[in-house]
């Protein structure tokens, strides 16, 4: 995991939560959503078969663990998980909290309208709920 580099797209588009076992947890700054992402660190990933049996259990249950907090959100009555890769190289996997009526509902989040950055008060909030949540 040493030579693990974000791409800066990721980076420009999410801040950083936490790190889990395997995987940086970061938050997507669109506030239209409750949009998380677990970024593997392995360098060089780009398809879930890159990683290896034991990587893939660890994200495994990094997916999980995420989305029943996500779930648990208010107003969250659908999980979106989606690994697409297309834009983004980089393996990464969306976690999404939907409800019907979302900006994008029913459609998909990735390249619906544009992003509602968080104002930095309500930004370092969720950051810090999540934070909290994990612990």
């Amino acid at each position: 995991m040493s030579d693990f580099v974000l791409d800066p797209r990721l980076a420009a588009d999410s801040v950083f939560i936490a790190d889990a076992p395997l995987s940086q947890l970061r938050l997507m700054n669109d506030s239209r959503f409750p949009w998380l992402l677990l970024v593997p660190r392995v360098a060089d990933a780009a398809e879930w078969i890159d990683l290896d049996g034991s990587q893939q259990r660890l994200l495994l249950g990094e997916i999980n663990l995420v989305s029943r907090l996500l779930q648990a959100e208010p107003d969250v009555h659908k999980l979106n998980i989606g690994a697409l890769g297309n834009i983004v190289r980089q393996l990464h996997v969306h976690l999404v909290g939907r409800q019907e009526g979302d900006p994008a509902w029913p459609g998909p989040v990735w390249g619906s309208g544009t992003a509602v950055p968080y104002p930095a008060d309500a930004l370092a909030a969720r950051i810090e709920s999540w934070r909290q949540r994990l612990s």
